[in-house]
């Protein structure tokens, strides 16, 4: 991964010369408001990694500054500060943003959804990047697809799960396109910050949680409060991370600059599918020997959630064009990639 990472390094800073030298390249000095803590494993920590990555890239050129949640706005209202300029850049994912367009969800995670591999080359190769832009522009914003990480657990809960029954009346955090399935299933849903979901879940303002995969979710310490893990990740199985870009900042930028933002996003993605999946079976060990009892969903729950799902889909389309131009791209992209992946991969 560093070999690939210093490749792409050098290939910028070839094109870079190839451009007149480094003085083509614009000075840039932003603020990056985070909706993760830098601490946080991957989800704060790939942020990090592409800061670092730029500055080094750029020759110290494009210095965007990692803000840690709250330091400019809370967390979660990144989007409007970044629309608004009051901060030129922010490091998140779309599927926060649903309240203002549901159809930003399926740049995130789609429950029963691709894989990492699927998934990317949809948004690179699919029109999934110009429907991305499209719906993005129309708010001020210009957001690159940043990196991207493995498979979530999908959640924590204090009592063993043996039925859809057992999760009605439930509260619990869950996220994106996954809280409306949820909700059908009679689960009182809210979404909160990474860093508001251990506390609210030890004094019990929720009954139960999902946030992220075994290597984060061990650092949070959910274990210490609910001790039943329920895999696979059925609404998450790849999830998008995002460097969203006030528009008028991005088309003050010089090709240059553009060109290294987007080298140093691809560059993460690979950075953060690497590194995902080789910290999950050291995690899931140290969480077993924690007493943490690691559960698979029986089929007949995963049937009834994915049938639930389908419901939300129908509601969203009939809710929302930009959701139903978005799911009809994905999906037609899904049904060509079947063709290749029944044929090349192991089933």
């Amino acid at each position: 991964m560093k070999k690939f990472l210093a490749t792409t390094a050098l290939s910028v800073s070839l094109a870079f010369g190839a451009a007149g030298g480094a003085n083509a390249l614009s000075d840039v000095n932003w603020d990056m408001q985070s909706t993760y803590a830098s601490t946080l494993t991957q989800l704060g920590s790939m942020g990090k990694v592409l800061t670092d990555r730029l500055s080094s890239m750029s020759g110290g050129k494009i210095n965007i500054k990692f803000q840690e949640p709250g330091a400019i706005v809370p967390a979660l209202e990144a989007f409007d500060a970044v629309a608004s300029g009051a901060v030129q850049a922010a490091w998140s994912t779309p599927g926060y943003w649903t309240g203002k367009d549901t159809s930003l969800a399926l740049f995130s995670a789609v429950p029963f959804g691709p894989a990492a591999g699927e998934y990317y080359s949809w948004i690179k190769f699919g029109g999934g990047k110009e429907l991305f832009d499209e719906i993005y522009h129309g708010y001020g914003i210009h957001s690159v697809i940043c990196g991207v990480i493995a498979p979530e657990a999908s959640g924590w809960f204090r009592k063993e799960i043996n039925s859809i029954d057992d999760m009605k009346g439930l509260k619990m955090r869950f996220f994106g396109l996954g809280a409306k399935v949820m909700q059908k299933i009679g689960v009182s849903t809210q979404l909160l910050a990474g860093g508001d979901i251990f506390p609210a879940l030890e004094l019990g303002t929720i009954d139960a949680t999902e946030f992220s995969m075994p290597a984060i979710d061990l650092k949070l310490g959910f274990y210490q409060v609910a001790k039943h893990y329920y895999f696979p990740g059925w609404h998450q199985q790849s999830t998008l991370f995002e460097l969203m870009i006030n528009l008028d900042e991005w088309n003050g930028l010089d090709d240059e600059a553009r060109s290294a933002i987007e080298a140093a996003c691809e560059a993460n993605v690979a950075y953060g599918l690497a590194e995902g999946e080789a910290i999950q079976f050291g995690a899931l060990k140290e969480l077993q020997a924690k007493g943490v009892t690691i559960h698979t969903w029986p089929q007949e729950i995963l049937d009834t959630l994915n049938g639930k799902w389908l419901e939300v889909v129908e509601e969203e389309k009939a809710a929302n064009p930009n959701f139903a131009k978005v799911w009809a791209s994905l999906s037609a992209f899904r049904a060509d990639y079947k063709l290749w992946k029944d044929l090349g991969y192991l089933k």
